[in-house]
């Protein structure tokens, strides 16, 4: 991953919009991690990986509760606002 300041992304906004186009870029402010720049195409893969990563942890817990003998009435009544 190339890194750059944010003086440098700023004063080369399109050099670094190129790089980002081929590997993500850092952004630093004193010496501090302060923005990552991505390419859309990678930015939606970690939308969609982060999406696929929740739906596998649901489905764990899920079958979890299962094994425990939760039921959606369990479940109904362990939610209700009494």
């Amino acid at each position: 991953m190339r890194t750059v300041t944010a003086s440098e992304a700023k004063q080369g906004l399109a050099a670094v919009i190129e790089a980002a186009s081929r590997e993500p870029v850092m952004i630093q402010r004193q010496k501090r991690d302060v923005a990552v720049v991505l390419s859309p195409r990678e930015y939606e893969r970690l939308v969609r990986l982060n999406v696929a990563e929740f739906q596998r942890f649901c489905d764990q817990v899920g079958a979890a509760a299962e094994r425990a003998g939760v039921t959606e009435a369990k479940l109904a009544e362990l939610l209700a606002d009494e």
